[in-house]
């Protein structure tokens, strides 16, 4: 059980997630294992800058505002709520494929996770304290502190938005995920969650909500989650097959087997429109590779999940043997964006959404 060091909710084990270190708390989802559209909160990935705190269940709202105000669980909790899928995406992920390695938590592709959740819109909670004309930005603290090893102070955890985006109405200060209250390492008793961004601007055991007039320059603003200077923001399009897993094997009846290619794609900037799969022998030389891509059929969408995907390849054996393939999935949103096949660099290793290639192999009776 994950609970030894004190950091850990008991109803997680290490069967359940993928562990990328302990103290704090990093785990991937075991992206193989989900089915459906909603991840268990015991099998949603898990991102800690600084150990598990146990905040007081209430918000300070202040800044620029006319009345400052401090609002209780329960004052949230009357409020008009909202329930909403939300694909949650850490800006690491896909980290550990950089070359040369970035700095940072070695994700792979599982710091990623769907789950529902309730609460009421920030911006009714922010609208009851009278922002000030002048207000320009949200900084959002969290209660979880530390020191960051190439800070050397100790800070909190803490991001702003635009207040353009910070009150949309589907940007939720929430108290429940998929229907029960948040678990600790989730960010409960309340966290924000900000549909289409990465988790950063998702701030958990959420304290404080300050209006700003300038904006905020904080570590985890100008520091961290940042490309070339830029503050990160919409989760970049992505699809992951889930099945068949990388060197799985599959049987072939009367020299043709059957595979069936399944996944998940997401994009925060827009919706899933399209997801191609492409399969080809793996011996082919990589100038010959990726040509023909087969469009692969959607599940249900909705604004802010996941799409699962799958399609069927039948494959014919001539003869008898094993034959490796290579399987890659391309996501394109209603923007256009097209999720590329390399990996475009920078220096904290971010927003690494470039395709990947699994090989499995194929062998006849």
């Amino acid at each position: 059980m994950l609970d030894r060091l004190g950091w850990q909710t008991a109803g997680v084990t290490e069967r359940d997630l993928l562990i990328v270190s302990e103290n704090p708390l990093n785990a991937e989802t075991i992206l193989e294992r989900q089915t459906g559209p909603i991840t268990l909160a015991g099998r949603h990935y898990v991102r800690t800058h600084f150990p598990i705190p146990n905040p007081r269940p209430e918000i300070a709202i202040d800044g620029a505002v006319r009345a400052p105000t401090r609002l209780s669980l329960d004052d949230v909790r009357k409020l008009p709520p909202r329930t909403i899928a939300v694909t949650l995406e850490c800006a690491g992920n896909g980290r550990k494929f950089f070359e040369p390695k970035a700095p940072g938590e070695q994700w792979g592709l599982g710091a990623v996770g769907t789950a529902e959740w309730t609460g009421a819109a920030l911006r009714d909670l922010v609208e009851g304290a009278a922002p000030l004309p002048g207000a320009i930005e949200v900084l959002f603290r969290g209660a979880d502190q530390g020191v960051p090893k190439d800070l050397g102070t100790q800070i909190a955890y803490e991001r702003s938005l635009p207040i353009s985006d910070a009150l949309r109405p589907d940007v939720l200060v929430a108290y429940a995920m998929n229907g029960a209250p948040i678990p600790a390492e989730h960010g409960g008793p309340l966290r924000l969650v900000v549909p289409g961004w990465y988790g950063m601007a998702s701030v958990k055991w959420l304290t404080r909500v300050t209006l700003l007039e300038r904006p905020f320059r904080g570590f985890f603003q100008t520091d961290r989650y940042v490309i070339d200077g830029q503050p990160l923001r919409e989760i970049a399009p992505r699809a992951v097959i889930v099945a068949p897993v990388e060197d799985a094997e599959i049987l072939a009846e009367r020299s043709a087997a059957r595979i069936t290619v399944r996944g998940y794609a997401w994009s925060g900037a827009a919706p899933i429109v399209r997801v191609e799969v492409a399969a080809d022998p793996a011996s082919l030389i990589e100038a010959q590779r990726l040509l023909h891509w087969r469009r692969a059929r959607l599940g249900p969408a909705t604004d802010h999940a996941w799409r699962e995907f799958s399609l069927e390849l039948l494959n014919v054996l001539a003869g008898s043997g094993i034959m490796e393939m290579d399987l890659t999935a391309r996501a394109v949103d209603a923007a256009g964006n097209v999720q590329p096949h390399t990996v475009v660099p920078n220096a904290l290793g971010y927003a690494n959404n470039a395709s990947r290639t699994l090989r499995i192999r194929v062998s006849a009776r």
